[in-house]
This record gives C-alpha cells, sequence and structure tokens, in this order.
C-alpha cells in the first residue's frame, strides 16, 4: 500500500508540489504563531519604556484655552484628564467638552504643566491627573520604603489630626504612584494618613534582577515593606486601595503577607481580578487567535519558558484568580468597576461580588473606562469611598 501510495504521487508531480507548499505553509504558519506568542508574552511581563500616543491634536488655542482632539473613545469622556504628550516630556489637565464637530472634539485646557501644547501633533488622556500631591494644597512628605532591591520612593501625606488609620494606595501597570493622588482628599477628610508607593520595576522604585512584571505575584513583597513602613510610624488600621494590576498585587498582599493582620479592608478600582480574563480579553481586542494567548498564558506561567520570557521566575497565574479562591478572602472589599473598562473588563469583578456578597460592596459605573471613575464622576466616586470607610467594618474605633 505505501509503494502504490508513492508511485501514485510520483504520477502527479502537482499534487507532490501542492503538498511540500502546504507543508511548508503549515510549518510557516506554526513557527510565525510561536514567535507572536513569544513576542506577546514578553510584551505583557515586560514595562513598557513608553506608553502609545493614541490621539491626533488637530488643533491648540491657548488664547481661548481649548484643544481640538480626533474623537476617541477617551477623547469623549465627560470629567477632567491629564493629556501627556511630546514623548510623555509634555504635560497638560483637559476639562470639558465645549463642542463636537464630524470626528473631533474640543475641550477646556485647564492648565499646561510642561512642554509646548502648541506643537503638539498626538498624545494620550490619562485618568492620571495630579502630577504631586502638593497640588492638593496638603503637607507631604517624600519617604523610602526599604525593599529587597533598596529604598522605593513614596510621598506620605498626613492626617489631617492625630491618627493611627493608615491607607496605602498602590497603582498600576505602566503608570506611577501619581495615578493614586487622585484618592488623597476622601481618604484625608475620613481621617486616614496616605501613604502613595511606588514598587519594583515601575521607573521610581529599584527594579528587580530581571527588570519584569510579576502582575502582582512578586509586586506585593514591596505593599508588605509599605506595611511594614507604616507599622513602624504609628499605624494600627491600614486599608490597601489598588489600582488595575495594584488590585492584583494588594490581593496578593492580603493573602499572603505574614503582616495581613493588620489590614482591615481593601478599595479596588478597575482591578485585574482575574489575569486570565484580563488576557484573553486584550487578545480578542487585539484580533490574536485564542491559541496565542493560551500559549501566552502558558509561557508566563512556565519555569521551561523563563529564557523565553525573561522572566527569573514563573507567574502562578492559578494564585491570580481570585473568582476561583474568593472563600479566601475574609475583609471587607469596595470594588468600583465600570462596564466599559476597555483594557480589564468587569465581569471576573463582578463574578468576585457575586461569590462573595458577604464582603464585597460593589460599585458599578458606565461609560468611565479604565481607571478614570474617579476623573468621570469625582461625587459618587468619592461618596462611594467616603460611606464604605464609615459603614464597613474596618476597624475597632477609638484611636
Amino acid at each position: 500500500m505505501a509503494d502504490s501510495r508513492r508511485h501514485a504521487v510520483r504520477g502527479f508531480p502537482w499534487l507532490t508540489a501542492s503538498l511540500l507548499a502546504a507543508g511548508a505553509a503549515v510549518s510557516l504558519a506554526a513557527v510565525a504563531s510561536s514567535v507572536l506568542t513569544v513576542v506577546v508574552a514578553r510584551t505583557v511581563v515586560t514595562p513598557p519604556r513608553r506608553r502609545p500616543e493614541d490621539v491626533v491634536v488637530l488643533s491648540v488655542d491657548l488664547a481661548a484655552s481649548t484643544i481640538t482632539l480626533d474623537d476617541t473613545a477617551d477623547a469623549l469622556l465627560p470629567g477632567e484628564y491629564s493629556f501627556w504628550f511630546a514623548a510623555e516630556t509634555g504635560h497638560a489637565k483637559l476639562g470639558e467638552i465645549i463642542a463636537r464637530s464630524g470626528h473631533t472634539v474640543t475641550r477646556r485646557v485647564i492648565s499646561v504643566d510642561s512642554g509646548d501644547l502648541t506643537k503638539a501633533t498626538r498624545g494620550r488622556i490619562s485618568g492620571w491627573f495630579f502630577l504631586t500631591p502638593a497640588e492638593l494644597g496638603v503637607p507631604v512628605e517624600d519617604v523610602a520604603i526599604a525593599t529587597e532591591f533598596g529604598p522605593a520612593p513614596a510621598w506620605l501625606v498626613p492626617a489631617a489630626g492625630p491618627s493611627t488609620r493608615w491607607v496605602i494606595q498602590v497603582h498600576g501597570r505602566a503608570v506611577r504612584r501619581a495615578e493614586t493622588i487622585r484618592a488623597v482628599p476622601v481618604f484625608r477628610d475620613a481621617g486616614y494618613t496616605s501613604l502613595l508607593i511606588s514598587y519594583r520595576n515601575d521607573g521610581d522604585a529599584p527594579p528587580s534582577l530581571d527588570g519584569r512584571y510579576g502582575l502582582g505575584d512578586t509586586e506585593w513583597r514591596d505593599v508588605e515593606a509599605a506595611i511594614q513602613y507604616a507599622l513602624d510610624h504609628g499605624a494600627t488600621d491600614v486599608v490597601l486601595m489598588g489600582w488595575s494590576m495594584g488590585g492584583a498585587t494588594v490581593l496578593q498582599a492580603v493573602t499572603r503577607s505574614p503582616l495581613a493582620g493588620v489590614v482591615r479592608g481593601l478599595v479596588l478600582d478597575s482591578p485585574v481580578v482575574d489575569w486570565v480574563t484580563a488576557l484573553r480579553f486584550q487578545g480578542t481586542l487585539l484580533g490574536l487567535p485564542g491559541p496565542v494567548w493560551s500559549g501566552v498564558i502558558s509561557l508566563i506561567g512556565s519555569e521551561w519558558a523563563r529564557r523565553l520570557t525573561g522572566q527569573s521566575a514563573a507567574i502562578d497565574i492559578g494564585r491570580l484568580d481570585f473568582v476561583r479562591r474568593s472563600d479566601e478572602l475574609d475583609l471587607p472589599i469596595l470594588l468600583m468597576h465600570s462596564d466599559d473598562d476597555g483594557f480589564v473588563p468587569s465581569t471576573a469583578s463582578r463574578a468576585l461580588a457575586e461569590a462573595r456578597p458577604d464582603i464585597v460592596t460593589f460599585e458599578s459605573f458606565s461609560g468611565a473606562r479604565h481607571t478614570k471613575l474617579w476623573n468621570y464622576d469625582p461625587p459618587r466616586w468619592n461618596a462611594a469611598i467616603a460611606h464604605w470607610l464609615a459603614t464597613a467594618p474596618l476597624a475597632v474605633r477609638g484611636d
């Protein structure tokens, strides 16, 4: 039978060529898919040098305090936002929408903090609004947290009066501690000292040896160091607040740190509750095949793949799924997420809230996108936190 098949193929050279071409195409496709999988996996765990400037600047009129932009989803958001331009060397604060026409949107320019906005051709809109806590008109101290890789800078904003309650703010992926300044006023009004920290590989804190993100699986140790700092400086009750990947990080801290007993509750803004859900969502947005994202998850979670991704240790992906691990949580949680997040889907947050309604207070937003809930609706965002701080069983009162 084998001989007859070989003879049949010899008798039809076009078939032989077609089979060889098909085999080569399959091989090339497999190679291309493998290469893409490695590239994406490295991207997931590698801190970006620069974030893309995806908003086109059409005109700037500083005399009228206006800027006209292409009407991207972020450019159309109500509220007040940062606008980074000139490879993130320039920064402006943008206010409300003044006009819309065709595919353009004109917004008010509140201030230009650095750079020449009139020369900007592209930029990026961000919820990270303030540059330093000093802009809030409150006392602030530059401090350093002792981490395993060296001192990590942090901002300390003391409570208005004597207090042993602290909140530790943990920013998200590819941003810095200034992202969390928005939360200082509401916590300060509630009597909390705020500690706004940096962590490994974020551009402020010392990098890890491999220079790679752990998606919360390693960064939690820097949160633990911050808790120790708070304890050493008089804290008795600590709330952890995590934004985006910072949410994944504080969830790791309260389930893995020996110091977790001092933590009384969690506030999560647009958090990554389950990385598999988040990564698959990103894969769908990018139009990448399912096998590629399955491969990405496998690579960053495999010891054998560390040479490909540059990681010093594999990430325990299962340990980062707090829908599955919901029964391990025992602290009050305020969870805020927008259903149109665009980066981290709210599905896992909703699933956690449904699994643990006894401890999770879920605030669902619509139209606010990712980590821009404060920018979109400051009164509601502040009120949600203030009410939760006043009513959740966070600590024994009397300090």
